[in-house]
């Protein structure tokens, strides 16, 4: 659906929202509008993902999680049809759509749109929906400063150390330290104004009847700089959001104008330091993307270096939700005893157990749940719908190459060698018994296997294999078998010579004569065993 359909758009929107809760005490906004024509991708800029999770779905979180709400307005634009599905209808949660990008004033008062004439008293944060590594902890360090201090706005900034011509973030301005405001917010002036500045230009600003000048040197080299994460009281918010202007390079709304008029307004304006400036990295790019990736990764590795084995910090994936599940299982104070080898894959789904080892460029994707003393080998993959599950028994191996996926479940002690295939359907599951062996280039769908059993170079479709033991004591294996072939009168030899002729005059290629009645009906047992 494309976006120029306006009404198509917010019907949309309108059938995923939720209504929010005007008695909760803070409302969270996400702005999810921005196109991204840096990154140079067809996928919305709102849907890369940092550590498997798309970018707007990790801001929204943080904002709920550290605002302790489930309310939340998320303002989408490019592909906004694209972005909610992907977050999804969600309690207390509006999708609000602004058809023209303004500025980041213009997307709020887009999302203030949807109080309607409804009395809201409580606060509301803002943040940019590409800071997907803000976390809850960062927010709620600005929600307490901005309490504690009784403010009416509050900016979450940090504190920058590289060169200052690389550093493309709006600086915050403060009043000097000989001054009688020290140290108060004057304002914020956004990086693409200060480089347009002329030499001898001044910036300047009002403060108890006070004029402040900075020239473009001095603004340049301010360490301080804004993140894009705000929180106000509602009232001063909805009263001074249309007051914002245009007056800048962008000739856009800009967000960060609502400082210097609530400090002109004599309303309080208050900063918190943030003590990890990586919650502040937004990407318009895909060297931002990939950068804010590694440090996902890296924290991941730093929580989990001293409770598992993971062979190369730079080469692997764990879902948040399995480091969350393995560090509960540490607290418990067991060695969990699991590797995960270099280029191993784990998303969302997976529970490890204690002795589980992960071979390299392994794949484990959805609900597999494992036992103690599992062992996956190299390039294995484990993969499941979320409806579906694969369990895996007590002292298992499932080894180089091998494919296993849907439901299935499998008993303890059982041995899958490389190269074998098992798929379960939701109608049709696997279920293989304790002490089953699986070798060679082995196919299993819908299969019930009692335990025991040995299966070699087969091909089982929807076969229940019973455990029969034979005279001598040993369990009769299953070897070669191979289902009776069909659609040979399909398949005839390639024979260059006779099946094209080439015209000398014409350079057409003129194609074989379809087979005669002859071979229709050929038997369809023809080259097939079975044993």
């Amino acid at each position: 659906m494309e976006n120029h359909d306006v009404e198509a758009v917010e019907t949309v929107l309108a059938d995923l929202s939720d209504g929010l809760n005007l008695r909760a005490p803070a409302i969270g906004i996400v702005l999810a509008a921005g196109h991204g024509k840096r990154i140079k991708s067809e996928t919305s800029k709102m849907l890369h993902e940092i550590w498997g999770v798309p970018t707007v779905q990790r801001v929204s979180k943080a904002v709920c999680q550290g605002l302790r709400t489930d309310n939340l307005i998320i303002v989408t634009g490019v592909k906004a049809v694209d972005v909610a599905k992907a977050v999804g209808r969600r309690r207390h949660t509006v999708f609000a759509y602004q058809a023209e990008q303004r500025g980041t004033g213009h997307a709020v008062q887009a999302a203030m749109r949807h109080l309607g004439r409804k009395r809201f008293t409580g606060s509301v944060l803002v943040s940019p929906g590409d800071v997907g590594l803000l976390n809850a902890t960062a927010v709620r360090s600005l929600c307490k400063t901005f309490q504690k201090q009784r403010a009416d706005m509050g900016v979450l900034t940090g504190r920058y150390d590289g060169d200052p011509e690389s550093n493309y973030f709006g600086r915050i301005v403060r009043a000097p330290d000989d001054s009688p405001e020290r140290g108060k917010i004057l304002g914020i002036v956004e990086f693409k104004d200060i480089v347009k500045m002329k030499p001898r230009a001044t910036w300047t600003f009002r403060y108890n009847g006070r004029e402040y000048a900075y020239g473009r040197r001095e603004l340049l080299e301010t360490r301080e700089f804004n993140t894009g994460v705000f929180i106000y009281r509602a009232a001063p918010l909805l009263k001074y959001l249309y007051q914002i202007g245009t007056d800048n390079v962008q000739g856009e709304v800009y967000l960060t104008d609502l400082i210097t008029i609530f400090v002109n307004s004599g309303l309080s304006v208050v900063a918190h330091v943030a003590k990890d400036n990586a919650v502040s990295l937004g990407f318009n790019n895909k060297t931002v993307l990939k950068q804010m990736e590694r440090i996902a990764r890296q924290r991941v590795y730093e929580r989990l270096s001293d409770i598992i084995t993971i062979r190369d910090e730079d080469n692997f994936f764990i879902a948040d939700e399995v480091v969350e599940d393995l560090i509960r299982k540490d607290r418990k104070g067991r060695p969990l005893d699991i590797v995960v080898d270099v280029g191993a894959r784990i998303h969302k789904g997976a529970k490890l157990n204690y002795g589980v080892v992960i071979g390299r460029d392994a794949t484990i994707d959805g609900n597999v749940h494992f036992g103690r003393n599992v062992e996956v080998g190299n390039s294995a993959m484990l993969t499941c719908y979320s409806h579906q599950k694969i369990a895996i028994g007590d002292n298992c191996a499932i080894m180089h190459g091998d494919m296993v996926k849907g439901n299935v479940t499998i008993g303890d002690n059982v041995r899958i060698e490389s190269n074998v295939i098992v798929t379960g359907s939701d109608e049709y599951p696997v279920v293989i018994d304790h002490n089953v062996t699986v070798k060679g280039t082995t196919y299993i769908f819908g299969c019930q296997i009692e335990p025991d059993v040995s299966i070699l170079h087969s091909v089982l479709i929807r076969k229940l294999i019973h455990r029969i033991e034979r005279p001598d004591g040993v369990i009769q294996p299953i070897r070669f078998y191979l289902p009776l072939a069909e659609g040979i009168d399909s398949i005839v030899p390639l024979d260059t010579q006779s099946g094209l002729e080439d015209d000398a005059d014409t350079s057409a290629v003129r194609p074989r004569p379809k087979p005669g009645r002859e071979r229709s009906g050929s038997g369809s047992a023809r080259g097939s065993r079975r044993s």
